[in-house]
């Protein structure tokens, strides 16, 4: 009875000793080629496993978050510096779900709690938000893979990779590429391509240097690495910490996957077996010839019966939603272009009840792509002249690979019978026109509104001069501009805005935009430049802060100019009394005051006095003083009654329609 007792406790004892050895084991690393049986994860938000073994962090739920954490915390002791040390490896695949469109991207993170409960999604990969972001009490060490370029975060490329501490502005960024070891050259790698890719990261204690590294799955790692960084983690991370992954989805979505992750804290991170990994859904690539041939022989007849009643339905289809035949030159803007027929069903028709918007250039209707769920706005744009129409989808399909987080996304066009239909974003919230007039919509506060006056600050800074060309809005207002879920700002409708080379001056001489945004010199030149659209921003920013449009008809013979309103009360010494009165006075008087001033400072008379949208947002972020603005009566002023008629000939001269409001207007003969 005693020996089978000290068996007994011996196997006990075995079998303990096996699960602590085992648990020591995962504290310093573990391998995943597959995340089988939950892999010791765990997930948050709308992350899964495939049956498998795929973890998906996103699929196309919008404004989401998916994130998945080791769910044991790995022991550091910060205090002495030799046992900071860890490498990690993983391959990971970004679909997305448009050609050449998709959310932000991944960022493998380390973090001392799992706790997000504040983050935001868009911008911030669901690790940060506006508050915290950057602050050093958070002790969060990210390696971001992202394919958004953010001016607010100092992205340096839309398709990039940063080395992220404590926030979302990259202390090292650099373009996605890898170096082939045969001929030492850079090769660039698209993240939205949809193609597994094979990430590593390694830090050296004794150097205190990081180095991350980038490439295909096809190829060994490279001995060059994307970037290498000095830093010291000690100061950054704290004793015990998890290890994860984090993405999140904007308006744009897309899948991202990890195929498969290595970590290691006491030397480098075991290899992945590539070839064992789990595949990506539709990639599969592991089928037996033999059953592909028997599979494609049994097809094939069912294919031709196919083919024959999707040729009838075609032909009938092509009837009902027939669209504008592809010149030759079209073809290369493919990916852009939508069906007219997809349209059509995801607008249920264009019926009257899916109309959110109407303008001077038609109606915007919401919609759900019935392929992917997708929400987003149809713009119908009369075209009845072909003269130009290349160049125009040229710069619509330009434009569509514009990336800023408070930009809506443009998706594409459709052509059919005169009509121009652009597709963009959907946003939620609307125009921010409707929260400054409307009752139907709550009061925005003051932080709302200085934060989205920054935000459309920081797109026009992106579309001057961060974007590969110079992009003109050319019709910058509040109803142009949309509130997402979270009620933050982003820039649309981009059916007026023109492109040039930097260096270059725009070639349009036509006016258009809306009466009360127009700078002065556009009714002498016709020509937009950017002092055009920062005469136009200084418009929207005193429309924003006073809760006024630029013009207000008052009834006979009184109508309010805005420009000339604040700039009597500046000269009066009481610029606060523009404020919007509805704000009650809770605001912050020196932003306030920033705002107006710098409002009024836009809309100089004179261009070159005008700032550019690099100092505008070097003043909204208090990194510039505006100084004194000159007492100059003529500095800040609308048109002129002798002005109007001339100004009503030149619109009218250029085939400017005005909308009703701004033909009553200007017939009055009054001051624009």
């Amino acid at each position: 009875m005693a020996i089978v007792l000290r068996s007994h406790h011996f196997l006990i004892l075995l079998y303990v000793s096996y699960i602590l050895l085992a648990l020591a084991q995962d504290e310093k690393g573990f391998i995943y080629n597959g995340f089988h049986d939950q892999a010791n994860l765990g997930l948050d938000g709308i992350a899964e496993i495939h049956p498998n073994g795929l973890l998906q962090l996103t699929n196309l739920s919008q404004e989401q978050v998916g994130r998945a954490f080791y769910q044991f915390p790995i022991k550091f002791n910060t205090t002495n510096s030799s046992s900071l040390s860890f490498s990690t490896n993983f391959v990971f695949a970004m679909v997305p779900n448009l050609p050449n469109l998709g959310g932000h991207g991944i960022a493998f993170t380390i973090t001392p709690s799992t706790n997000f409960t504040h983050a935001l999604e868009n911008g911030y990969l669901g690790l940060f938000n506006d508050s915290n972001n950057g602050l050093l009490t958070n002790h969060i060490l990210a390696i971001e893979l992202d394919t958004v370029r953010d001016s607010e975060f100092r992205d340096l490329a839309m398709n990039h990779v940063g080395i992220d501490v404590n926030g979302m502005k990259p202390v090292a960024s650099a373009p996605a590429m890898y170096s082939s070891n045969k001929g030492g050259e850079n090769i660039s790698l698209d993240l939205m391509s949809g193609n597994p890719m094979h990430l590593w990261i390694d830090y050296d204690d004794a150097e205190m240097l990081l180095n991350v590294t980038l490439a295909p799955t096809t190829i060994p790692k490279p001995d060059r690495p994307l970037l290498s960084t000095p830093i010291d983690l000690s100061e950054i991370l704290l004793e015990s910490i998890y290890v994860g992954f984090s993405s999140a989805t904007g308006t744009v979505t897309s899948y991202q996957y990890i195929l498969g992750w290595s970590f290691n804290k006491s030397g480098p991170a075991q290899s992945l077996d590539v070839s064992s990994l789990p595949p990506l859904p539709g990639r599969k690539g592991n089928e037996k010839p033999g059953l592909v041939i028997i599979s494609s022989l049994i097809a094939v007849p069912l294919v031709l019966i196919t083919f024959v009643i999707g040729a009838a339905a075609y032909i009938w289809r092509r009837t009902k939603y027939e669209e504008v035949p592809e010149d030759y030159w079209e073809e290369e803007y493919g990916p852009h272009r939508f069906s007219y027929n997809n349209l059509h069903k995801a607008t249920k028709g264009f019926k009257d009840t899916e109309v959110i918007g109407k303008g001077g250039f038609g109606k915007v209707y919401m919609g759900i792509l019935p392929s992917s769920n997708l929400q987003i706005a149809v713009k119908r744009v009369s075209h009845d002249s072909r003269q130009g129409m290349k160049e125009f989808v040229a710069e619509i399909v330009s434009m569509g690979r514009l990336r800023h987080r408070n930009l809506v996304q443009l998706l594409g066009y459709c052509r059919r019978r005169g009509e121009l239909l652009l597709v963009y974003d959907y946003m939620p919230n609307g125009s921010l026109d409707k929260f400054l007039y409307s009752n139907e919509k709550p009061n925005l506060n003051w932080v709302q509104r200085f934060r989205i006056i920054r935000g459309v600050a920081s797109d026009l800074l992106y579309l001057h001069e961060e974007w590969e060309q110079v992009v003109l809005h050319r019709d910058v207002k509040a109803s142009n501009v949309l509130l997402d879920s979270e009620l933050n700002g982003r820039l649309g409708d981009f059916g007026l805005a023109r492109l040039h080379d930097h260096g270059s001056n725009s070639q349009t001489t036509r006016v258009v935009g809306t009466v009360g945004y127009l700078a002065p010199e556009l009714y002498k030149t016709g020509r937009a430049t950017t002092c055009t659209d920062v005469f136009a921003f200084g418009a929207f920013m005193l429309e924003v802060a006073c809760g006024r449009r630029p013009i207000e008809d008052l009834g006979l013979p009184e109508r309010v100019i805005l420009i000339d309103w604040v700039a009597e009360c500046w000269r009066k010494g009481d610029i606060l009394d523009a404020s919007d009165p509805r704000l009650e006075g809770n605001y912050v008087v020196e932003e306030m005051e920033l705002v107006l001033r710098l409002g009024l400072f836009c809309s100089h008379s004179i261009p070159a006095a005008r700032p550019s949208m690099k100092q505008v947002m070097q003043f909204l972020d208090g990194d510039a003083d505006m100084g004194e603005l000159l007492h100059d009566s003529a500095s800040f002023r609308s048109f002129k009654s002798n002005e109007s008629s001339d100004f009503t000939s030149f619109l009218f001269s250029q085939g400017f329609a005005p909308s009703m409001s701004t033909t009553y207007l200007i017939s009055r003969g009054g001051s624009l």
